[in-house]
C-alpha cells in the first residue's frame, strides 16, 4: 500500500511518500494512523486532500495555510495548480498544472 505523510495535526493535505494507484493510502504523521482513498494515482511527493476542502478555502501544510481552494477538493483527491492557487505569491498560480513549469517567460 502508498504512504502518505502529515506535518502537522492541522494540515489538511499530506504529501505522498511513494508513487500511488487509485485505491488506499496510509497516511502516518501527526494523525496516524489514518487510510484515504485516491479515486486515481498520484505521483510520489505530490499533496492529497485528507479532508475535504471548500471552494475558497484554506489548504494547509506545515500548519499555515499555503494555498486557497479554486474549487471544491473531496478526500484523496490530488492537491495542485488544477483546484488550488498559491496563498504565498502571484506567480505561482500561473505555472502549468501538470509540470509546474513557468508559463510567462521561455524556458530554456
Amino acid at each position: 500500500m502508498a504512504r502518505a505523510f502529515q506535518v502537522h495535526p492541522t494540515d489538511n493535505v499530506a504529501t505522498l511518500l511513494d508513487d500511488a494507484p487509485a485505491g488506499p493510502v496510509t497516511v502516518s504523521g501527526a494523525e496516524s494512523p489514518l487510510v484515504i482513498t485516491l479515486p486515481r494515482p498520484v505521483a510520489m511527493a505530490h499533496k492529497i486532500a485528507l479532508r475535504p476542502v471548500a471552494e475558497g478555502g484554506p489548504v494547509i501544510k506545515y500548519g499555515v495555510q499555503i494555498g486557497i481552494a479554486t474549487r471544491p477538493i473531496q478526500p484523496g483527491e490530488w492537491v495542485h495548480l488544477h483546484n488550488c492557487r498559491s496563498a504565498l505569491d502571484e506567480r505561482s498560480s500561473t505555472l502549468d498544472a501538470e509540470s509546474g513549469a513557468v508559463t510567462d517567460m521561455p524556458y530554456e
